[in-house]
């Protein structure tokens, strides 16, 4: 009980302290494609260093919505990564609190409260952007259901261990079924991030502005809470996407300190490999229309069925 306690905090401390790197490395390769000189690996550290010793100025208008989202955005990371698999196989100690949709459902309160804020301080481009944050995530949560459904019609369970274990001992692993549920899943990861082609992440034009809007009134130690918190979600949601979709290999099969220290660099390298793979997505397409957001959600969407009926066919 003890052990798996501190490997639950251990998978916490690597989500927290990784989380920076792999947005840096995403950055500097996308900058190293588009043939730019691109900012250093670790800047995203300097960057929550600096924003952390600045001062916080908070709006007149700012109810308690707006400083306790912060928080919000940088807990709610945390608590899906004690219901997932980041450096073990095995279920943990807070493994079976809740199932997929449920993690997911928490990092959602953590994009609903950060609409909230956005439209808190009565800046218009704040409520603009937070308008199109809920369009997109409106769009994104019946993806997102399909694709666990999917998923778990299966595994026979949500829980995200016992999907892990399934897929590593499944004879139909490559099947067009579970193709199709990893391109679900990795559209969904664009959408739910504000990666292109749904949003620009380097983009600060505030018409145009969907997901960085969330933090645009922030300073201080609240910028960087809510850049922290971005860069975590990031990390969990590439954690399920490849140790329980797509590389459910390499995680400690038993309850040992030194198999468990040998899965951070492992888990480690395929998720700098899958930020290698979304700086190439990112530098091959452009940022879609506004209008044009509900046509790629719905491809992720009609994607996401193609799986269940192939898989239901193939039961």
């Amino acid at each position: 009980m003890i052990s798996r306690l501190v490997f639950n905090v251990l998978q916490v401390a690597v989500v927290v302290i990784f989380a920076p790197l792999a947005a840096g490395v995403l950055n500097r390769v996308k900058e190293r494609i588009q043939a730019k000189q691109g900012p250093s690996i670790f800047q995203p550290y300097r960057d929550i260093w600096k924003l952390f010793h600045k001062d916080q100025v908070i709006s007149e208008d700012a109810s308690w919505i707006f400083r306790a989202t912060p928080y919000m955005v940088f807990v709610t990371p945390i608590f899906v990564t004690l219901l997932i698999p980041v450096l073990t196989q095995y279920p943990l100690t807070f493994a079976f609190m809740g199932d997929m949709i449920g993690g997911g459902f928490v990092l959602a309160l953590g994009g609903f409260f950060a609409a909230l804020a956005a439209v808190d301080t009565a800046n218009p481009y704040g409520a603009m952007g937070a308008s199109r944050t809920r369009m997109v995530a409106f769009l994104a949560e019946p993806v997102f259901m399909l694709v666990f459904f999917t998923v778990s019609f299966v595994a026979g369970s949500t829980i995200p261990y016992i999907v892990q274990q399934h897929w590593t001992t499944a004879a139909g692993f490559f099947t067009s079924a579970h193709i199709l549920v990893i391109l679900a899943f990795l559209m969904l990861i664009l959408a739910e991030t504000g990666r292109i082609p749904v949003d620009s992440p380097s983009g600060h034009f505030e018409l145009a502005m969907i997901d960085e809007s969330k933090s645009l009134e922030y300073s201080g130690k609240g910028a960087a809470l809510m850049k922290w918190g971005g860069a975590m979600k990031m990390f969990v949601l590439s954690c399920i996407f490849l140790n329980v979709l797509v590389t459910p290999w390499g995680l400690a099969e038993k309850i040992s300190l030194p198999q468990v220290l040998l899965a951070i660099p492992l888990v480690l390298a395929k998720i700098l490999l899958f930020m290698v793979v979304l700086a190439a997505i990112e530098s091959s397409f452009a940022k879609l229309r506004l209008f044009r957001i509900p046509e790629f959600l719905s491809a992720a969407f009609v994607t996401a069925l193609a799986a269940l009926i192939s898989m239901a066919v193939a039961a």
